[in-house]
């Protein structure tokens, strides 16, 4: 995985600004720390940072192709799962290859089929390649969005990015949010709305979507969208096909030529993908596989199950690791740290996220990369195969808004009056959800029941699964860590969104048709187990560090928060000895992550003077 960046502009000799160019790179290098490269021309200038994956000994990026006297260049971020094959049929084609790297099959890809080239691919990406000849700088994202690719279009100039910062470094662009950008970090935030890139000028490419940019502007394509179609196979036949395409997508994306390892939480997507790799690489070379799980000093001392977290994963770990002979670290977190490290957190997204949940995430990805340098996670099995308690509860349901941020007059609460009456938040979020609503495929024929199942599972895939996909991508390459995510393989993804609901939660329990799937190939144990979500600190010290963060902002007369939320309310909240802890986004973002959460909308605020333009 890399940082990729660039700019293109019709009114300047981009060779005269190299130090700019260098300067947007350079806010990349924890994304790739194994080396740079920058490549300027007339009107068009490309950054890259690497973190060498495949042939590390080659595939220097900004990458150049020559065909037919015509000229590309590309600087990618990501990874082709079908490179062999790919190579391959380039190869008939008359190409021949210098290097090991997926890098020059995708640019000569894109050099025999242009755009259509997108369809052959499977993996994870984010790349533009310049067309020096017809002066098109073409950028494209993979179906559904792990890797992340910002941009900023005004008149005559495109800016572009891995994140926002790389965008944010160029002297041209102010960082600022209009009332929009209000909605997106107080209503929707954590999470975005796709395509949107929260500050004003700022958008990102979607998942699934092309850009082409000419001096006739810029035109966008979408050349991948999930389809409704009518499920054939049996439920042993539906089994066997999630099983075998799990299996595959999990052997082509062990394909690394540095150490790899898994994440292991002791849930079943874990484990299953730890089952998969570990078979997979004993059988090659009779190894054993390295497995890492995360959790929180003393955090057995304060667990309370809940109907969100109904066990701790420490016994079940055990289980899996011995299970499947792996080498096993287990990385215990210092609350301290987790609290230091929320201004990392918060720096790694550019905006403000997930408060601990993010910040965990980064120290433990930190720890891990002492060790590997690629990790496979089970991200994404819970939108796809329906895990989350909002499947199921009739509140969630029926509460036609986004299921995950049910709570809108609690999140109201802590906002200025002020605020409220300019941005309009209520009628904000209902046209997101609309919005999002209306691009659901519908299927003749189904019942009102399975269209409202239909219409859950494509909300969880398009709009709550970005955000904790900007969360994986943020955090690991912060600490220039590799995450992939098989349960992302966009030929899975398609074929269980088409599974009816019924044969999905088979059984009558969630993730059935997973469960069922992965059945005799791990502990029965693991396959039944109730879900649990990623873990978080429970230790009450955490609650009472982020207090002080957030005392000491809103008793700053100078804070730029202070205008956008109820003073009084949130001070109130703060003396509560013991506040009521009610999820106000997702399953683990309750009262703490709050604190949290506005204290980084502070440090956001405060270290990229943002503008608030309303």
């Amino acid at each position: 995985m890399c940082g990729i960046t660039g700019w293109v502009d019709w009114n300047k000799d981009l060779r005269h600004y190299p130090e700019i160019m260098q300067n947007m790179t350079n806010t990349l290098q924890l994304r790739g720390p194994d080396g740079e490269g920058v490549w300027l021309s007339n009107h068009c200038a490309f950054g890259h940072r690497r973190l060498s994956v495949i042939d590390p000994e080659n595939g220097q990026q900004p990458m150049e192709v020559v065909n037919e006297s015509h000229r590309y260049i590309i600087t990618y971020n990501g990874e082709l799962y079908n490179t062999h094959e790919l190579r391959q049929a380039l190869r008939c084609r008359g190409y021949t290859f210098r290097t090991q790297c997926d890098t020059e099959v995708l640019l000569c890809a894109y050099i025999e089929w242009g755009k259509a080239c997108l369809d052959r691919f499977n993996g994870i990406f984010a790349f533009a390649i310049w067309d020096e000849t017809k002066e098109i700088c073409f950028m494209a994202r993979d179906r559904l969005g792990v890797k992340p690719l910002f941009y900023s279009h005004l008149n005559h100039t495109l800016l572009f990015g891995s994140e926002p910062k790389a965008i944010l470094s160029h002297p041209s662009f102010t960082p600022q949010i209009d009332k929009e950008g209000l909605c997106e970090v107080f209503i929707i935030g954590p999470a975005r709305t796709p395509g949107h890139g929260v500050y004003k000028h700022m958008q990102e490419v979607l998942p699934g979507e092309c850009v082409e940019f000419s001096r006739g502007g810029l035109r966008k394509y979408k050349y991948w969208k999930l389809e409704s179609k009518t499920h054939e196979d049996n439920l042993e036949k539906t089994a066997s096909v999630v099983q075998g395409m799990l299996e595959d997508t999990v052997e082509r994306q062990l394909i690394s030529d540095v150490p790899i390892c898994t994440l292991l939480s002791g849930g079943l997507d874990s484990s299953a993908l730890t089952t998969f790799a570990a078979n997979k690489i004993h059988h090659q070379s009779n190894e054993k596989i390295n497995t890492f799980s995360v959790d929180y000093l003393d955090n057995d001392k304060y667990f309370k199950s809940s109907s969100f977290q109904p066990n701790s994963d420490a016994k079940w770990i055990e289980m899996m690791y011995q299970f499947v002979g792996s080498q096993h670290h287990d990385i215990k977190l210092h609350t301290n740290e987790l609290t230091e490290a929320l201004d990392e957190a918060m720096y790694a997204r550019d905006l403000p996220g997930m408060a601990d949940i993010d910040a965990s995430l980064y120290l433990f990805c930190k720890a891990i990369k002492k060790e590997a340098t690629v990790a496979l996670s089970g991200e994404a099995a819970d939108e796809v195969f329906g895990g989350y308690p909002w499947f199921y509860r009739e509140d969630a349901l029926t509460a036609n808004t986004f299921p995950w941020s049910i709570q809108l007059d609690h999140r109201l609460n802590w906002l200025s009056p002020d605020l409220i009456q300019t941005i309009n938040p209520v009628r904000y979020l209902q046209q997101r959800y609309e919005g999002a609503l209306s691009e659901v495929p519908k299927l003749l024929g189904e019942t009102e029941s399975q269209q409202r199942m239909r219409r859950m599972s494509y909300l969880n895939i398009t709009r709550f699964m970005p955000t904790l996909l900007d969360r994986k991508d943020r955090m690991s390459m912060r600490a220039s860590l590799e995450v992939r995510v098989p349960y992302c393989d966009h030929r899975l993804v398609q074929y269980v969104f088409n599974i009816p609901w019924d044969m999905k939660t088979v059984d009558n329990r969630e993730k059935g048709m997973l469960r069922k799937a992965l059945k005799g190939i791990m502990p029965e144990e693991v396959v039944t187990r109730k879900k649990s979500p990623y873990p978080k600190t429970h230790h009450p010290a955490y609650t009472e560090q982020v207090k002080k963060l957030l005392s000491n902002v809103v008793h700053d007369p100078n804070s730029p928060l202070l205008p956008l939320i109820d003073e009084k309310k949130i001070k109130s909240l703060l003396e509560q000895p013991a506040p009521t802890a009610i999820p106000w986004f997702g399953q683990l973002m309750s009262t703490p992550q709050l604190f949290a959460y506005l204290y980084q909308v502070d440090l956001w605020l405060r270290n990229y003077k943002v503008n608030i333009a309303v």
